[in-house]
């Protein structure tokens, strides 16, 4: 009778590190809302989203739509400091604008 020799192999054992990860979860983002006045022509609002935001036309005049029949729309959303240069902006141009934190 011939005895093999039964060789164990094992996995090495995994590393530690002493760096601990902190998991931070990203704060919500601000949103600029601009609403529905009896001031400004649609064409207008449409022009301004294009020129002030960067909107495409079809974008644009989407937003201008929602401004109008559902009295506000989202236009932009990001970082608070963003949100609150794209509100100023849009004030200039005599828009009714304001910045809210997403939910």
């Amino acid at each position: 009778m011939k005895v093999s020799a039964v060789r164990a192999v094992t996995a090495p054992a995994p590393e530690k590190t002493g760096s601990t990860e902190t998991v931070t979860t990203p704060e919500a983002p601000w949103v600029t809302i601009v609403w529905n006045d009896p001031v400004n022509l649609m064409s207008y609002v449409t022009l301004v989203f294009q020129k002030l935001l960067g909107h495409p036309r079809p974008k644009a005049e989407a937003l201008m739509l929602d401004v109008h029949h559902k009295g506000r729309a989202t236009v932009s959303s990001g970082p608070r400091e963003k949100m609150e240069a794209d509100v100023a902006k849009l004030q200039a141009a005599g828009l009714w604008a304001t910045m809210a934190k997403d939910s």
